[in-house]
């Protein structure tokens, strides 16, 4: 198991510039150092995922709505592949969907977050994250 270590790996897979800014700027305003590498479609995500410079991520906010590959896929992909299938994602989405909840966790996401309406409310969800996935929870090493 990895220890909580000072500046973690994230990967964010999203597509749209804003949101990426504002999930960015949320980490900054948390005073979360992270290096967080960012994919912006799903194809991306998995070639990210797959290639030999990939770093050891703690965990990958993953939005749903995605070019190329949606985001279901690419959470069925993570976690049916054995060498990522511990890897923790998070699905960070603005559907508030009954259905993408279930087909989340049915897919064996490890967390659904909906994303906030505003920028106060979105460095809050990020505090939580941090305390939570970097803070408290033992997260298994890179092979």
């Amino acid at each position: 198991m990895t220890e909580n270590k000072t500046n973690p790996d994230i990967l964010l897979v999203e597509d749209n510039p804003g949101d990426v800014r504002l999930t960015q700027e949320a980490f900054r305003k948390a005073e979360f150092d992270v290096r967080m590498h960012i994919a912006t479609d799903g194809i991306k995500a998995i070639d990210f995922l797959r290639s030999d410079e990939s770093p050891c991520l703690d965990f990958v906010l993953l939005d749903l709505n995605l070019p190329r590959k949606d985001g279901l896929d690419v959470l069925e992909e993570i976690k049916g592949d054995p060498e990522m299938e511990q890897l923790p994602v998070l699905v960070l989405t603005s559907s508030t969907a009954r259905e993408d909840v279930i087909s989340s966790y049915e897919q064996h996401a490890n967390a659904y977050l909906t994303k906030p309406d505003n920028p106060e409310t979105f460095v809050d969800l990020v505090q939580a994250v941090e305390n939570f996935w970097i803070g408290r929870a033992r997260l298994p090493s890179c092979s």
